[in-house]
């Protein structure tokens, strides 16, 4: 009970909390993007296995502890720089956010999915869950160490995970239909895709991306396109009247019998 009473004990789970949900944002990003590949049916399940899957990986490192301290370790030196074990998990991230983003943007780009259902049929749940999981150890990673060096009790590590991860289920779904309603928005996700995947190669040879700056430009792209967004559903509205009394008018004069001549 002491440890309940403590000020600094609410302090670090709020914090640590606050600081999950903040990197999971690019998981949801990536989960949205795989989801929407997949019929409307099985999307939701798809969000619910993938962000389930980055729950029980990140608890499992949470308590491998050891193991996540001995990532950090360098394992070789290539040309005077030491190597470990994140460096090369960050790296294949990175790498394949930077792949899977681009073919993802030449795909939306040369038309290659404009009916929707051919992409939708070419995805399966089996493979979109897996390259989530993949992903997902990458973004858990990340997110484990942050919490490793935040908090001392293990207690307030899990629990600052499970609720953050409880915060991306239920953000994943309306983020994820937002998406898939506006192409626009779905390359400007992708196009945030490529800058994470960059960031973490950048992170795997030691040069610091502050990440303020990464999710300062995230946020600013996404309020200047929801902007456009609202404007062209503006335009819309005053143009829908004009073009319901042209089909009047049309309609007045086909029916209207015909003048003198």
């Amino acid at each position: 009970m002491e440890v309940l009473t403590n000020p600094e004990t609410w302090i670090a789970l709020i914090t640590l909390t606050a600081l999950e949900i903040v990197l999971g944002i690019d998981n949801i990003v990536f989960i949205s993007i795989m989801a929407g590949k997949l019929p409307p049916e099985q999307r939701d399940l798809a969000r619910r296995l993938g962000l389930g899957a980055a729950l029980i990986m990140r608890i499992a490192l949470l308590f491998s502890i050891s193991f996540i301290v001995g990532l950090t370790a360098p394992l070789f030196e290539i040309a005077g720089r030491p190597v470990s074990g994140r460096d090369l998990i960050l790296l294949g991230g990175g790498l394949f956010l930077i792949a899977k983003a681009t073919f993802e943007i030449h795909e939306r780009l040369e038309g290659e999915e404009s009916h929707g259902v051919v992409g939708a049929k070419a995805a399966t749940l089996t493979g979109v869950v897996l390259q989530i999981m993949l992903l997902d150890i990458v973004f858990s990673l990340d997110s484990v160490i942050t919490a490793i060096g935040l908090a001392k009790e293990l207690w307030i590590m899990v629990t600052a995970v499970v609720l953050a991860v409880l915060v991306m289920l239920f953000a994943a779904k309306p983020i994820g239909e937002l998406v898939d309603r506006h192409p626009s928005l779905k390359i400007l996700a992708l196009s945030f895709l490529l800058l994470i995947g960059t960031t973490l190669v950048a992170e795997a040879f030691h040069v610091e991306i502050p990440r303020e700056y990464i999710y300062f430009a995230m946020g600013f792209s996404v309020v200047v396109e929801a902007l456009n967004i609202r404007a062209g559903a503006r335009r819309k509205e005053h143009a829908e009247p004009v073009h319901l009394r042209d089909a009047y008018t049309k309609e007045r004069e086909a029916d209207a019998p015909p003048g003198p001549s």
